[in-house]
């Protein structure tokens, strides 16, 4: 049996959302472990989360990481993602004489053909194509992707069985790109990333061999495509962009009731919500034409949370609670769907946990936290209580480690994967 991930978009909450469904999966699911996929496919910030699966990092590590417990190393933090483009701005400035000279001339030249409006359009061009640089999450990524066994290679990591696509967008051809294929692969993994994150207008363009290339989700959501059509048996997607309903949230006090009251940027996130979910629920009605004989697991957000849609997506300090939520949240709809999980996971040899996933009282974190959230001058109660979560964190992924290898894993073999 061969199974794989894909996972899409969603700037960091949508990573951070990932993470948590990812460790909600392993856990109720009984010899189940991202790390040891046959096939993984990222787009955008989900090619973020793939790239540190295919190279051994757990689930869990990722969720110390997203918070800021892992270590140096694999700590995700705002200065990496949240860079300004001064790059961009600079050149854009040093253009800016010459633009509004020939604007002013055209307009001049010519009054009857442009309005003082159409003048302004035509300095446009002026206009920085990002606000932000993301090139700090790339020597992030080549910084972490060259520590202990992990490789920034995609050959390396097909020669040991895990192969990982990233989906970008060039940008002059509009043409779908996967990274890690045969032509691509020599482009660096942390390069690739980059690429399939930079989101238009957020993130400039980012040149590879010659071409720009954008985030991959304004192509793709999922890209399962890519993962069935290399044999896999069983295929875990997990998508956080999706459109919200916001009627419950009618007569909430201090709650507009209306998307439109929330001003542009709910207008559009919706729109862009609903198109990508649009597309990837006609994708999934092909695959399920053409791969009749593989199973697809999909985690998705309940559409009925508009506290989810609402949350600032540029936020680091919510991640302790957006991973949390969707670890919880994901349990509730596995028990929600507990048949169809059992009968598709028994189909390729694995099993439903029980005792697990009746569990309601489980959290991811317990009491582990981002250091910004610690008040200051903790007790050493507190710390106490703060080292036993961890040291909680790392036997549960000692058992899962345990659980992979058939029971017979060595405890030092095992304790280093959950480090």
């Amino acid at each position: 049996m061969k199974f794989g991930l894909a996972c899409a978009g969603g700037v960091i909450e949508g990573a951070v959302y990932e993470i948590g469904a990812l460790c909600a999966l392993e856990e109720v699911i009984d010899g189940l472990d991202f790390s040891r996929m046959d096939a993984y496919v990222g787009v955008s910030s989900g090619a973020l989360v793939t790239a540190h699966l295919a190279n051994g990092v757990s689930a869990r590590t990722l969720s110390r990481a997203a918070i800021s417990q892992a270590g140096p190393e694999l700590n995700l933090e705002p200065d990496m993602l949240f860079a300004p483009a001064l790059r961009e701005f600079r050149r854009r400035l040093v253009r800016a004489p010459s633009a509004v000279r020939q604007a002013l001339w055209k307009y001049l030249s010519s009054p009857l053909d442009l309005s003082p409006v159409g003048a302004l359009a035509e300095v446009s061009r002026l206009l920085p194509v990002g606000l932000f640089d993301n090139a700090p999450l790339e020597r992030y990524l080549r910084r972490a992707f060259s520590k202990d066994a992990r490789t920034n290679d995609f050959r390396r990591l097909e020669a040991r069985g895990r192969p990982l696509r990233v989906i970008s967008m060039r940008l002059d051809s509009s043409e779908l790109v996967a990274f890690g294929t045969k032509e691509t692969a020599h482009v660096p993994i942390s390069k690739a990333v980059q690429a399939s994150t930079a989101l238009p207008g957020l993130y400039c363009p980012v040149k590879i061999d010659g071409e720009d290339y954008i985030d991959g989700v304004a192509r793709r959501t999922l890209n399962a495509s890519l993962a069935l059509e290399s044999g896999v048996d069983l295929l875990f997607c997990v998508n956080p962009i999706v459109p919200v309903n916001a009627a419950p949230e009618e007569g909430r006090e201090g709650v507009p009731p209306h998307l439109s009251d929330h001003g542009l940027p709910s207008v559009l996130s919706q729109t862009f919500r609903a198109a990508i979910h649009s597309r990837r629920r006609t994708g999934f009605r092909d695959h399920a034409h053409r791969f009749p004989d593989a199973d697809v697991i999909l985690v998705e957000p309940d559409l009925e949370e508009p506290s989810r849609f609402f949350s600032n997506i540029f936020s680091f300090s919510n991640r302790h609670a957006v991973c949390e939520r969707a670890y919880r949240t994901t349990r509730a709809n596995l028990r929600q769907r507990h048949g169809e999980m059992r009968a598709k996971l028994w189909r390729h040899g694995l099993r439903l946990n029980e005792e697990e996933l009746a569990d309601e009282e489980r959290t991811l974190f317990g009491r582990l936290r981002p250091a910004s959230e610690r008040p200051h001058g903790e007790s050493t109660f507190d710390k106490a209580h703060d080292a036993l979560d961890r040291l909680d964190h790392a036997l549960d992924d000692y058992y899962r480690a345990a659980r992979g290898a058939g029971g017979n894993a060595e405890p030092d073999k095992a304790l280093r994967h959950a480090a």
